[in-house]
């Protein structure tokens, strides 16, 4: 049997800056009608947005997706935390980690596989500043090297 072809709808570029990822997984999202709509449309943030248990489920707290400008009364809450889908041995493993200091669920991306709703979840701990600074300073470096290398080859 093939995939069926994903299609990222939003993705969190400033996750992989601001955390160092440690492990990446794929959840369901539980979605109601009009946040399908709005997403498939490409309406939806993922900034400051993270993953949380509570009562033995995971739930994404903080994504704002617009409200379908189509819809009527019945149109969704922007803010509303979302039910994530992943088995129970996934999130109990999970909550064991969570434990550890510093460690949160972050989302990177937004995604249709098929007819389906996926966020691609990592376990991420917060970089400080200065990791951040010599993760620049290495990017920095590893362009010019590679400019250098173009230059002596042309």
């Amino acid at each position: 049997m093939t995939e069926p072809k994903s299609r990222i709808v939003v993705s969190n570029r400033k996750a992989r800056h601001d955390y160092f990822i440690l492990e990446v997984f794929e959840a369901g999202l539980v979605l109601v009608g009009t946040e399908v709509k709005s997403l498939r449309s490409g309406n939806a943030n993922l900034q400051d947005s993270y993953a949380s248990v509570r009562r033995g489920e995971l739930w994404l707290e903080g994504m704002h997706i617009s409200p379908y400008e189509h819809g009527s009364i019945y149109n969704h809450e922007p803010r509303r935390p979302r039910k994530l889908l992943l088995h129970r041995k996934q999130i109990r493993k999970l909550v064991s980690q969570l434990s550890e200091q510093g460690l949160t669920l972050i989302p990177l991306s937004i995604y249709f596989k098929g007819p389906r709703a996926k966020v691609e979840l990592a376990l991420a701990r917060g970089k400080k500043s200065f990791d951040k600074r010599s993760a620049i300073a290495k990017r920095d470096a590893e362009r010019a090297i590679a400019q250098r290398m173009r230059r002596s080859h042309s």
